[in-house]
């Protein structure tokens, strides 16, 4: 047998080249001109329909050029389908009206031939599947578009799911990256793009992010690396991978016993809460944004199984398959929270501040005409509450500004907007209630109150001081509402949060705080303690009795 993999080996990713690449394919005009031809012709017939009825304002042709287009895709096979999934998040380059239906694209193809998976296996491992595994199942539970799973059986009741990949998928992918990006680069200049960056900087982007895809052995170290990030949390589970039986095109993990989530009847009929479930699926979705830094990029139905069991509100889940998953910096993960408060507290001019610091505005841009826009599209979406906002509408309201005003989508961001687009469209389709922000908003409070950066402590200042150095009670009362929410999982931290919020303010970290709250006691070279009544009267408002019932409890 073949040696076992090195959890925390160096990086072996197959190398995306775009210059050798392209010589490697011009110099075999064999395999590139049938390839041309086709997928050519394919979109030729797409191009036809869009001269014809590209301007038409009819909400069902539309719909037609949207189903031809993903049909297109669909044909192609798994390179042109992994390209349709990238596109349907993003609005700077693809209609607002076609952008729901490219999201329906699946990884669902036939699977390949069993004879040709069982050969791929021996090839990679040196070994034949019948001699290592008890038991092995002949026919794939699922086939994707880059490989099929397999259920085995190694010892005694231990089973375990083994991804095979799909024949030849490097050269396949290879050379239709070489063709996507020769298309891309002489069609970009007739395209009505607002991008501020090229289009074959995007199409970079995605080849990289599929070359990773289809190396197993990194997405062996990324279930490693995501395993340990949810360590010590006892509602997510995460398949343990077997590195003896693994290599650059065989991934062999623990088999997940669960319930995909695909819809409430299914959760249900196996005795499960669809609510719960949710909690735990957003709550970690968050987590890995705002905190690890580390996503995964792809959650959807298939990739997330509800398990048995609760812990307090929050349901059980496993995540599986972990080739796509991608980092946010530092810097990135602060701004994010820094846009989410901003937007909560309506502050529209800040908000395009934050925008121009992640990217979707560019630096020169004059944020006075973009401040009412934001107002208008945000604004509206938060006239009841937060649990009125719905990202899924936000998106495609931004997608229709995309060519009157200059927002673009950064490279970076584009599996970030994936994952919470899909986070949410999962939510929803177990809970048509559900909003995202009712569950985000009281996470970000919390991280603010902790204060446990100090870029988190100068938002915070931010929030509850104005420019004169005055207490914002009212922001502060908002901070507290949702907090003490019957509905909020916070409720049943406040004492914690409450002794952290005491620790920083008596730390050395919290010094800018203390001055602040000084500073804040005097008015007119007087000191004023008006405000910090109020305070006071506000906190015993609104836990006092929070704090009474955890001690009478």
């Amino acid at each position: 047998m073949r040696k076992p993999l090195k959890p925390l080996a160096s990086n072996t990713l197959t190398c995306y080249d775009p210059k050798g690449d392209f010589i490697w394919l011009i110099c075999r005009p064999l395999i590139w001109l049938p390839r041309l031809i086709q997928v050519s012709s394919s979109f030729l017939i797409f191009v036809v329909n869009l001269l014809i009825y590209g301007s038409s304002q009819k909400e069902r042709v539309q719909r037609n050029l949207a189903q031809n287009l993903f049909s297109t895709f669909t044909s192609l096979g798994p390179c042109f389908i992994k390209l349709g999934q990238a596109l349907s998040t993003r609005p700077d380059l693809v209609r607002r009206d076609w952008l729901e239906e490219l999201s329906n694209l699946q990884d669902n193809l036939p699977p390949f031939p069993q004879d040709v998976a069982l050969d791929i296996f021996e090839n990679e491992l040196g070994i034949s599947p019948y001699k290592i595994f008890k038991d092995f199942r002949g026919e794939p539970v699922a086939a994707a578009s880059l490989g099929q799973v397999y259920k085995a059986r190694l010892y005694r009741n231990y089973w375990v799911a083994v991804k095979i990949q799909r024949p030849n998928l490097e050269f396949i992918i290879r050379r239709d990256l070489v063709l996507i990006r020769f298309f891309g680069k002489i069609s970009a200049p007739f395209l009505p793009l607002n991008l501020g960056f090229s289009l074959t900087e995007i199409i970079d982007e995605f080849a990289q992010s599929l070359f990773e895809e289809i190396d197993y052995e990194q997405e062996a170290r990324n279930a490693e690396r995501f395993s340990n990030l949810f360590s010590e949390n006892p509602t997510i589970t995460i398949p343990k991978v077997e590195y003896s039986l693994s290599s650059k095109k065989v991934i062999t993990t623990s088999w997940i016993e669960g319930v995909k989530l695909r819809s409430r009847e299914d959760l249900e009929a196996h005795h499960l809460d669809p609510k719960a479930i949710i909690r735990t699926a957003v709550i970690s979705a968050i987590q890995q944004l705002l905190e690890f830094g580390y996503f995964h990029a792809d959650p959807h139905p298939g990739n997330i199984f509800a398990l048995r069991g609760k812990s307090g509100k929050l349901g059980h889940l496993a995540y599986v398959d972990f080739g796509m998953m991608d980092s946010i910096s530092d810097y990135d993960r602060i701004s994010l929270v820094s846009a989410v408060v901003h937007l909560i507290n309506r502050d529209f001019c800040e908000l395009a501040n934050d925008f121009k610091i992640l990217g979707f505005l560019s630096p020169s841009t004059d944020i006075k005409p973009i401040i009412p826009v934001l107002e208008n599209v945000l604004g509206a979406q938060l006239i009841d509450s937060v649990n009125s906002f719905n990202f899924k509408k936000i998106t495609n309201q931004f997608s229709a500004l995309m060519y009157d005003y200059p927002f673009r989508v950064p490279a970076r961001f584009a599996l970030i907007i994936r994952a919470v687009v899909s986070q949410e469209g999962l939510a929803l389709r177990l809970d048509p209630n559900f909003r995202i922000l009712a569950i985000a908003y009281p996470y970000v409070v919390k991280r603010l109150l902790m204060g446990d950066t100090e870029e988190m402590i100068e938002i915070l200042l931010e929030v509850i001081f104005d420019s004169d150095g005055h207490l914002k009670l009212q922001r502060i009362e908002s901070l507290l509402s949702i907090l003490t929410n019957p509905n909020s999982d916070s409720k049943d931290e406040l004492l914690p949060l409450a002794a952290s919020v005491l620790k920083l303010l008596l730390s050395e970290d919290g010094s800018k705080l203390r001055k602040a709250f000084l500073m804040a006691l005097i008015k007119d070279d007087r000191i004023d303690v008006s405000d910090f009544k109020k305070l006071i009267r506000l906190l015993k408002q609104k836990i006092g009795n929070e704090f009474s019932l955890g001690t009478s409890s």
